[in-house]
C-alpha cells in the first residue's frame, strides 16, 4: 500500500481530542460505564476496518480489566452470551450509527432498546462517543496510518 498524505492537522486533532476528552468527563458525570464506550470504540473500529484505533482501545479495554474472550467475540456480540443489556443496546446503537450508508437512520428497535437502559444523558453521551470514534476511524484509514510497533 502507498503511503497517504495524513489528515491530522495539529490545531484541528488537539480540537478533535479535547472533544473525546470531554465526552468522557460527561460520560463519568452521567454514570455511564467508561467499559461501554471502550467496546463502543472498539466495535465502530472494526466495523471502519481501523486497524490503528482497534489496537489502541482494546489496549484501553484490557486496562479497564476486560476479558479476552469478550474482547474476541466481540465482532460477533450479537451471537455472543457474554455482554450484558446496555452493553448489547450499546453496541446496537453503535453498528446503526457507524453504517449508516446501510441503515440511513437508528432503527426504532435499537433506538427504543437503548432508551430503555440508558439516561437521556447516557443515550446522548454515548451518540457523541460513537460519533467521534467514527471520525478518529475515517482520519486514521484514510491516511492508512500505521499500527505503532509492539513494546
Amino acid at each position: 500500500m502507498s503511503p497517504r498524505i495524513p489528515l491530522k492537522r495539529p490545531e484541528q486533532l488537539k480540537q478533535l481530542i479535547a472533544l473525546n476528552d470531554s465526552i468522557k468527563k460527561a460520560a463519568a458525570d452521567a454514570g455511564l460505564d467508561p467499559l461501554i464506550l471502550e467496546l463502543c470504540k472498539i466495535r465502530a473500529s472494526q466495523l471502519n476496518g481501523c486497524a490503528f484505533c482497534l489496537d489502541m482501545h482494546i489496549k484501553d479495554v484490557r486496562d479497564l480489566g476486560e476479558t479476552e474472550q469478550r474482547v474476541y467475540l466481540l465482532g460477533v456480540w450479537r451471537e455472543a452470551n457474554v455482554y450484558n443489556e446496555q452493553e448489547r443496546a450499546a453496541l446496537a446503537l453503535t453498528d446503526a450509527m457507524t453504517r449508516l450508508s446501510e441503515t440511513q437512520d437508528v432503527p426504532d428497535d435499537v433506538y427504543q432498546q437503548a432508551t430503555a437502559v440508558f439516561t437521556r444523558d447516557q443515550y446522548t453521551v454515548l451518540g457523541w462517543a460513537v460519533t467521534v470514534i467514527n471520525a478518529f476511524n475515517r482520519l486514521n484509514v484514510t491516511s492508512r496510518t500505521p499500527v505503532p510497533a509492539a513494546k
